[in-house]
């Protein structure tokens, strides 16, 4: 089964820890880190722009990509949020085999 690595921004980390617990909870994910807060410079409605982030890193797999998707879109605070997929070209395997097992529905 192929694995992803999703990546995503919020605005802050109660935001970002209530939305991992939401992504592994509904099993969605079978591991969110909340990393720690960063600064991201973008251009925004012709605008640069600069805001303090704090990137997850979500492991999932293609299986629950779509459903993943679907639910940042909706409980995400970004009108337009980052959501970028990776595909996980190689990795432990046993490793891989529990991210596969705790992400079935």
């Amino acid at each position: 089964m192929q694995s992803l690595l999703v990546l995503t921004t919020l605005p802050d980390q109660a935001a970002a820890r209530q939305l991992a617990r939401a992504l592994v909870e509904g099993r969605l994910a079978a591991c969110v880190n909340v990393l720690a807060d960063c600064r991201s410079l973008y251009r925004w409605e012709g605008e640069i722009r600069e805001d303090g982030e704090v990137p997850l890193l979500i492991k999932t797999t293609a299986d629950r990509y779509d459903a993943l998707e679907t639910y940042l879109r909706q409980h995400h605070p970004y009108d337009l949020p980052e959501i970028i997929a990776l595909p996980l070209a190689r990795g432990l395997a046993g490793y891989l085999d529990w991210v596969a097992s705790e992400t079935r529905p």
